[in-house]
């Protein structure tokens, strides 16, 4: 009796695209992987601001205060990266022009929209953090009109509005709205803890960068010597000249001139720091991190909502933020959000709220 005939599967060859098409998308030459890595340091570096008490100052001479470095500057960093991301969807060292243009503007619109329902509805959880997506939509639609402009523009517009704004922000928190019955409810809701009116300059910083080649060695080295010597300044200028009260302060959270300057300066730096050891072996040991920050919206969301499941469970309440402290949560939610964007990336590719927010951009929004 002949044998049976041989079965055959495509499944195999099938499961084996599909992982090599994820991998490809996390590594592939169309992704920039130092830009991951920085990403994904802003948002676990929020998460250390949000789960560790931070008592000490910052000070290098002191390993025990090196956790402060993720105070202010982590969400600093967010913001120059949200310049960042701009400039790279709508065209990178050159802008997009016409109809293309008008379209990336249009859904780059949307998204924001939808990035401030998602804070709105992350604030309702309760858990107790300044929630940074509605400051972050703000600042997405204050940029639309400098995305067609290029490096030597926006660059130094950046400085100017560095300069300029932490003065113009004195006057602005003297407002009479924010001591009304609605003040509260209007600074939530504008995520006025990351004041848009100082802000933008971080966001035209990295819109700038990005105009400028940011994949380009000479641009990343010029990235991180600037941004060191920014930060050096505005640090140094802190501790010798400011008065502990803004406009000159570089505390964190501030929106002094001093933290500007600092802050920014260190944003650049990392970033450009970031995209210098991607073009090294590190990139591979880093990986879990680009996992993250190839998803940040998804990390940032998912690390809330964790917070107000766990913190409603045991203690009963999302709001109590030094009894969830005292869980010590920040090391297993850390390895595990690692671990969980890692698996996502390679297994399933783009993180689930950075493809809603594409796709409903696409429909709303159709190619013209």
């Amino acid at each position: 009796m002949a044998p049976p005939p041989a079965v055959t599967s495509d499944a195999a060859p099938q499961e084996a695209s599909w992982v090599r098409s994820r991998w490809a998308r996390l590594n592939g030459a169309r992704r920039v992987g130092g830009v991951d890595l920085a990403r994904g340091l802003a948002v676990i570096g929020m998460l250390a601001a949000h789960l560790i008490a931070i008592v000490e100052p910052f000070a290098w001479g002191d390993p025990s205060t090196w956790i402060a470095v993720a105070e202010g500057r982590s969400s600093i960093l967010f913001a120059t990266l949200a310049g960042v991301s701009i400039g790279l969807v709508t065209g990178g060292r050159t802008p997009l022009r016409s109809a293309s243009l008008v379209t990336a503007m249009l859904r780059l619109a949307v998204r924001a929209l939808l990035l401030w329902i998602i804070g709105m509805l992350l604030i309702a959880t309760g858990v107790p953090v300044y929630v940074i997506l509605p400051a972050y939509a703000i600042l997405f639609i204050l940029a639309l009109p400098l995305v067609p402009f290029g490096a030597r523009l926006l660059l130094p517009l950046a400085a100017a509005l560095a300069l300029v704004m932490p003065f113009v922000q004195v006057w602005l928190e003297e407002l009479p709205i924010w001591y009304t019955a609605v003040g509260g409810e209007l600074s939530m809701a504008i995520g006025w803890h990351y004041p848009f009116t100082v802000w933008i300059a971080f966001v035209t910083a990295g819109l700038g960068v990005a105009r400028a080649g940011i994949t380009r060695l000479p641009v990343q080295v010029a990235m991180l010597l600037a941004g060191s010597a920014l930060a050096f300044a505005g640090y140094m200028a802190g501790e010798s000249f400011g008065t502990g009260a803004t406009p000159w302060t570089a505390e964190p959270h501030s929106s002094g001139l001093f933290e500007v300057i600092g802050s920014g300066g260190f944003a650049l730096a990392v970033i450009g720091a970031s995209l210098l050891l991607c073009r090294t072996a590190i990139r591979w040991v880093v990986l879990p991190l680009r996992a993250v920050g190839a998803m940040p919206l998804t990390a940032y969301t998912a690390q809330l909502v964790a917070w107000a499941v766990i913190a409603t469970t045991v203690l009963g309440s999302a709001g109590d933020l030094t009894g969830f402290r005292a869980l010590e949560p920040f090391w297993p939610m850390t390895l595990i959000l690692l671990a969980a964007c890692t698996a996502w990336a390679l297994l399933v590719g783009r993180g689930p709220l950075e493809w809603v927010l594409d796709r409903v951009a696409r429909l709303v929004v159709r190619r013209r």
